[in-house]
């Protein structure tokens, strides 16, 4: 049996699932601030090794970290504010517009309204004080290193504005592709524009590896998460469109992703993601993923990949189909993808979101690779003793979750399921179902699983008001957001409790030292 291409989760830890979005803070939206640096140090505290967010690239229509502007990209809504203003750059009086925005969630369309100006604000007192000294080096020598992503994304980002919003692949016709782009005549204000979307990047990625500078001193790994499919409005595919399935007289996609129907759709899903051309990634030898893999890697310590199966098979979609009906089976790039990852980038720690029905094919594709995959206990307790989510039946090449951004929490979910379900849970657990959430924390670090890692809203004991995504919902998601006495009452008994649990099911140690 061939031995498999990866084998990195060598290690049994614990950790917390939370997107920065999600942070405490006055100006409508968790950034890399203080509360940042506060939870990192709540996580050491606790006896935790990693922490889990969601993609952190820039979000358009609807907000999804999962549908970005880019895959190389920050979202400057993370940006703090307030270390800026510290700085010199920012009168902090004109912070008043965004202290009036809510703290307990995440008002977007308010956020657009009032961030963006003042993001504006301190590039131009930043161009006319260009001997103000910042903590995050060098800006010309940022935008010389990142130049390969940077400088398309910025010029995406300036047209984007200038049409007013509107999708690249519905821009005049000279837009539609870069290279024709770049030699169109473009004016002045669009000029500063591409500037002042280098410098928002440029002040994301400082504060960034301040978190994560922090982070490694508390011995604190980070696992970013980064969708298999990227958005069709995005500067990916305007930079790349021979990498995708993209009509080249029209511009749009040729075939879309989603998922055929089951017992949850009859329809299926009509995602709208472009699909790869795989032949054109394999013949140019798979480098725009390896440069996107290794671009999140600066970011982060490991990551998931959402939809794992589509690296085995991908349901192709006619473009403009009603429905997601009239798709089919295609094959995916297979084990010859993770070969040359595994080449190009050595150390390379992913996990692989297998979810869901899988063929024996998908399966067989993730133990060649030797990916850790996923099991979420909330999906366990229907059927018999066989389903796989079960903790008995959980492999330990595994990072087990009660529940992930995507699922309810575990107190709303054990509150609307059926009685069937609920006494499983009790029976299984052997528990009173009186304090779920807790009992699904302690089944998470029992498992055989190395990997668990728990949503901060169960650790809160929250209940459905607390949830991250509802999928299919098309209004109210990503909006959550803890407040600072919501963490610190979690200091004491329970940041004890859960050191004894990671001493007691052996979860305790860093990924340098301990061994399997």
């Amino acid at each position: 049996m061939q031995k498999p291409i990866f084998n990195w989760l060598d290690h049994r830890a614990s950790g917390i699932l939370l997107h920065p979005t999600s942070l405490p803070g006055d100006y409508g939206i968790g950034t890399l601030n203080d509360h940042c640096l506060e939870f990192i140090n709540f996580l050491s505290d606790a006896g935790f090794t990693y922490w889990q967010v969601c993609p952190l690239g820039p979000t358009g229509f609807g907000d999804s970290p999962y549908q970005s502007f880019s895959s190389f990209a920050g979202n400057p809504y993370l940006i703090s504010l307030k270390a800026i203003s510290d700085l010199g750059l920012l009168d902090p009086a004109i912070l008043d517009d965004l202290s009036s925005l809510p703290r307990s969630l995440v008002d977007y369309g308010a956020l657009f309204n009032a961030k963006w100006p003042i993001l504006n604000a301190i590039f131009n007192t930043y161009i006319k004080n260009p001997s103000i000294e910042l903590p995050y080096g060098d800006f010309d020598e940022f935008c010389s290193q990142e130049a390969s992503w940077l400088e398309p994304f910025a010029f995406f980002q300036a047209l984007k504005s200038r049409f007013k919003g509107a999708p690249w692949h519905q821009w005049p016709a000279k837009y539609r592709d870069y290279d024709k782009a770049i030699k169109a005549r473009t004016t002045k204000k669009l000029g500063y524009e591409i500037e002042a979307q280098k410098f928002y990047q440029y002040l994301f990625f400082g504060q960034w590896r301040h978190v994560r500078g922090h982070a490694a001193s508390k011995g604190i790994r980070i696992i970013g998460d980064i969708p298999i499919f990227v958005a069709l409005d995005s500067a990916d595919v305007w930079r790349n469109q021979s990498n995708f399935q993209i009509d080249a007289k029209t511009s749009d996609p040729i075939a879309v992703a989603g998922c055929p129907p089951d017992y949850f759709s009859e329809d299926g899903q009509y995602w709208g993601n472009p699909l790869y051309d795989w032949q054109a990634h394999e013949n140019d030898s798979y480098s725009w993923w390896i440069e996107r893999l290794k671009a999140n890697f600066r970011m982060h310590d490991v990551v998931r990949i959402d939809h794992f199966r589509g690296f085995d098979s991908y349901w192709s979609i006619p473009y403009g189909s009603d429905t997601a009906r009239e798709g089919e089976w295609v094959d995916g790039p297979g084990i010859g993808f993770f070969n040359k990852v595994r080449k190009e980038i050595p150390d390379c720690q992913l996990i692989a979101e297998d979810l869901g029905e899988l063929t024996p094919n998908v399966r067989s594709l993730r133990e060649a690779t030797g990916l850790p995959g996923m099991s979420i206990m909330q999906f366990a307790f229907s059927g018999d003793g066989d389903n796989l989510y079960l903790p008995h039946n959980v492999l330990p090449n595994t990072v087990l979750y009660p529940g992930t951004h995507d699922n309810d929490t575990s107190i709303g979910w054990y509150r609307s399921a059926d009685e069937i379900t609920r006494d499983h849970v009790r029976r299984y657990l052997d528990v009173s179902g009186e304090n779920i959430g807790w009992d699904f924390i302690r089944a998470a670090y029992k498992s055989v699983a190395k990997l668990a890692i728990i949503p901060l809203q169960d650790l809160m004991s929250l209940d459905s008001e607390a949830r991250f995504n509802s999928p299919g919902q098309a209004m109210g998601n990503w909006q959550w957001r803890y407040q600072p006495e919501q963490l610190r009452s979690l200091y004491g008994e329970t940041t004890q409790y859960l050191k004894s649990l990671a001493e007691l099911y052996y979860r305790k140690g860093k990924p340098d030292v301990v061994k399997s």
